[in-house]
């Protein structure tokens, strides 16, 4: 027997932003293997009596290794379960997706991605912002502000995230982001550039905070809590 996996994307946090496809997914498995932001009232859309399985990874903490991770929804599928992978926000950004899909395909487990809504549109629409505005934010980036070590990617193209008419999206960058502030304006981003901190959106927790790529990082000191957070740089971001 062959299961079949679903790699569902659980939006970021609410329950109310996930789409019909993922609700239905959710309704059908046998299994579902969650991140640790995709737990919480989003799990009960899940049916009653499925195996829900939690192979979170979060910074500093004890995590699930992806190996396992792969291991899980192979020996799952393999007896014949419909098996949710659920992933928050997007799963195909910064979610570790292709390394699941390609256990997948090593094994012969058929599998589909269900799309959905990521934190970074959800950040800026809690904000009351356009990701993109007409003749000053022509461009989209989303960065992730660590690599696998934790620390900041060293093959950052700077140029581009120096841009000041381009929105930029950091994945992850709280810890990292005194160092990146630096870089960035090394390179020539204006320290008045203005930035957002969107922390735990979409949930009871939201904490929107404005600042500038300048004063930022203090910002980061004094008010972040250890929730997930975006950043966001660039035009958009003065509100």
């Amino acid at each position: 027997m062959t299961g079949f996996v679903s790699f569902v994307s659980s939006g970021p946090g609410d329950p109310e932003l996930l789409t019909l496809r993922a609700v239905e997914r959710l309704r059908a498995a046998d299994v579902v293997l969650f991140d640790d932001l995709s737990s919480g009232p989003i799990l009960a859309q899940a049916r009653p009596g499925a195996d829900l399985v939690g192979v979170g990874k979060r910074a500093g903490r004890p995590s699930a290794k992806q190996d396992h991770v792969n291991r899980l929804l192979v020996d799952y599928a393999a007896t014949g379960a419909r098996v949710v992978r659920l992933k928050s926000g997007d799963c195909g950004l910064f979610g570790r997706l292709e390394e699941e899909i390609t256990a997948c395909r090593a094994a012969g487990i058929g599998y589909e991605i269900v799309p959905g809504v990521t934190s970074a549109m959800a950040a800026a629409a809690a904000a009351g912002i356009p990701l993109t505005r007409r003749l000053t934010a022509r461009r989209v980036q989303f960065i992730t502000g660590h690599d696998i070590s934790g620390a900041l990617p060293e093959d950052l193209n700077l140029a581009a995230l120096a841009d000041p008419t381009a929105t930029t999206v950091i994945f992850m960058g709280k810890r990292t982001f005194a160092e990146l502030a630096q870089r960035l304006l090394g390179a020539g981003l204006p320290p008045e550039t203005p930035a957002l901190l969107a922390e735990s959106v979409s949930t009871p927790a939201q904490k929107l905070v404005r600042g500038t790529v300048g004063s930022m990082q203090s910002l980061i000191e004094s008010e972040a809590g250890d929730g997930p957070a975006l950043i966001l740089l660039g035009p958009l971001a003065e509100g």
